[in-house]
């Protein structure tokens, strides 16, 4: 049997990055150079910051199986959908929000497990889906 395995491995991975070290509980993604935090709301980001390093930075992969802390943008009720906060406010990149009632297409990240605050860590379950939010009828 040929295992091609055997150089992979599930949970925390550490790479590269900028300095991160006050971004724990942020989305982040994979860049040639490493991870960063997102730049614009059509990045993928399949990755949770959990200790931020100024030089190397370790993430937990998004997995549906499993609950993350993540930090939130305004605030949420438990069974709200979550989406990216828009990363062109530095101080927002990387945060999750409640999926706005404005129209438009937006890409979940998962759905909020508990009610949550602006700037909390809230407890999210992962999954990867779009979701078009209609234009009123007014």
């Amino acid at each position: 049997m040929d295992n091609i395995q055997t150089n992979t491995r599930a949970g925390n991975v550490a790479f590269a990055s900028g300095d991160l070290s006050a971004k724990n509980g942020y989305l982040a993604k994979l860049t040639s150079t490493g991870v960063a935090l997102p730049a614009a709301l059509t990045d993928d980001t399949p990755y949770v910051i959990v200790d931020g390093g100024t030089s190397e930075t370790v993430v937990k992969p998004l997995n549906r199986g499993e609950q993350i802390r993540v930090m939130l943008k305004g605030t949420c009720s438990q069974g709200d959908l979550l989406c990216a906060a828009d990363p062109t406010t530095a101080a927002d990149a990387g945060k999750v929000r409640a999926v706005p009632t404005a129209a438009g297409t937006y890409k979940l990240i998962g759905i909020a497990e508990e009610s949550g605050v602006d700037a909390q860590a809230v407890l999210v379950r992962a999954f990867d889906k779009s979701v078009t939010v209609a234009a009123s009828q007014g």
